[in-house]
Order: C-alpha cells, then sequence, then structure tokens
C-alpha cells in the first residue's frame, strides 16, 4: 500500500492541439503505452458526493486499485497492490478485495458492498519530464466517445502551476476548464442511462 498527494494541472485539447504538442516534444510512437481504467461507485455516485473516486488500473501486465479522496491540496491517493484474479472478481463479479481502501471508504460511510462496476477507460498515454514535473500527453476512448488532454504532474503547486500556463501560452492553447478523467465518464455514463430510459 502506497500513498502519495497527488499535484496535477490539466487542459482538455483538440485533436490538433494534441498532434502538435506530440510533433513539438518529438513523442516517438513506442513511447505511448496503453493502460485500462476500471470505475467503481454505488448506484447512486456516493463516492462521486464524497469527490472521491475508486478506480482499478490494468498497465502491462500489473494491476492496482486506487482510491482517490480530497487533500488540502491536490488529492490523496490510496494505492492497493491486486492480483489479476482479484481485478476480474471486481470487474465481472462487483467482488472488490479488502484491504486498506474498503477501511478509508468505509470510514466515510459508504457501504463497501453496495459498490459496483461503471464500466471501462482506455488510455494512449506519452510522458516524459518537463521543467520539474511530468508532462502527461493522453488521448482516451471511453463509452462511445473520445477525448484528448495535457496533464503536468508536480510536487510543488506555486511553480507548476506557473510551468504548465506558460506552456500553455507557448503553445496558443486556450486554458480550458478541465475535470478529471472520472468525472467526464460519469457525466458520459450519466447522460447514456437518462438518454437509455427516455
Amino acid at each position: 500500500m502506497t500513498q502519495n498527494i497527488e499535484i496535477e494541472f490539466k487542459n482538455m485539447l483538440t485533436k490538433k492541439e494534441y498532434e502538435r504538442l506530440i510533433e513539438s516534444f518529438k513523442v516517438d510512437t513506442n513511447q505511448i503505452f496503453s493502460q485500462e481504467n476500471h470505475y467503481f461507485d454505488t448506484p447512486n455516485f456516493s463516492l462521486k458526493k464524497d469527490k472521491s473516486a475508486l478506480r482499478i488500473r490494468q498497465k502491462g501486465l500489473t494491476y492496482e486499485m486506487t482510491l482517490k479522496q480530497p487533500a488540502a491540496v491536490g488529492l490523496l491517493e490510496t494505492n492497493q497492490p491486486i492480483s489479476k484474479e482479484e481485478a476480474k472478481m471486481a470487474i465481472h463479479y462487483g467482488t472488490l478485495p479488502k484491504g486498506i481502501i474498503q477501511r478509508l471508504i468505509e470510514e466515510c460511510e459508504i457501504s463497501f458492498s453496495d459498490i459496483e462496476y461503471f464500466g471501462a477507460l482506455q488510455t494512449e498515454r506519452a510522458e516524459f519530464k518537463y521543467e520539474n514535473g511530468l508532462l502527461v500527453l493522453d488521448h482516451s476512448i471511453y463509452l462511445k466517445t473520445e477525448d484528448y488532454e495535457l496533464e503536468y504532474e508536480v510536487e510543488n503547486y506555486q511553480d507548476g502551476k506557473k510551468i504548465f500556463y506558460e506552456l500553455l501560452e507557448r503553445f496558443k492553447i486556450p486554458a480550458r476548464k478541465t475535470e478529471n478523467k472520472i468525472h467526464r465518464f460519469y457525466h458520459r455514463k450519466y447522460k447514456q442511462t437518462n438518454q437509455n430510459e427516455s
């Protein structure tokens, strides 16, 4: 189990902006890797209401369950390594592995047994060091839609903010209000669910 504070800046991109950044930073196709996020919540979005998020991420042959919770600055991330079998049980049967994440969720008075599988988001990701942080270019595909995003992960909020906005300015990319992937996924799922019901 690991815990860390995640401080990141993000901005949605158009396909053209994404391609321009890939080209400008000379990102080679072999630098782009795939990862799949599987999202979970209760039927009435209890985690989302608590400004938290639960996912299982498959990266190559490894699996990790992550709970993101609000912190004074950024998000507190709790990571719990899990086996392929545990991931399969969670995704196909809604049986989540026990451990530290279960305890943290139940401390928020959310029933762990009420949590169910919501769906998957596939990301093609390129990441590399930039200034004092990690620059990430993502192309995500989920629920019959796709989007492009720039992320900048840092340890110092003020320095990171300055570098990030200077980068946007340098490439003439407008600053856009950007929600994280899980919220974009939820909005899309909510929209689809309501369309199916009407």
